[in-house]
């Protein structure tokens, strides 16, 4: 996926349909989450990443991740790359 297709405010989702975050932009062969979908605790209040390999396809308005939101989540990156 090149990320071509993915535009800011889209929705992305797990393949169960589960809401993971909001496109805040494509960088660097990733998808960087708006601030809004950051968690709680250390986590919140910045941006985080979601690789563009996990994306399986892009439908309408939504991005579909290739895993279910609770694993797609745990694949979320720091901006430097390390996990979340």
């Amino acid at each position: 996926m090149s990320g071509t297709h993915i535009k800011e405010h889209m929705e992305v989702i797990g393949a169960d349909g589960v809401h993971v975050g909001t496109v805040d932009r494509v960088e660097n062969g990733r998808i960087r989450l708006s601030k809004i979908d950051s968690g709680e605790g250390h986590h919140k209040g910045h941006h985080h990443f979601i690789d563009l390999g996990l994306v399986a396809e892009v439908e309408g308005q939504k991005v579909r991740l290739s895993a279910n939101a609770v694993v797609a989540v745990s694949f979320e990156e720091e901006k430097s790359g390390k996990p979340a």
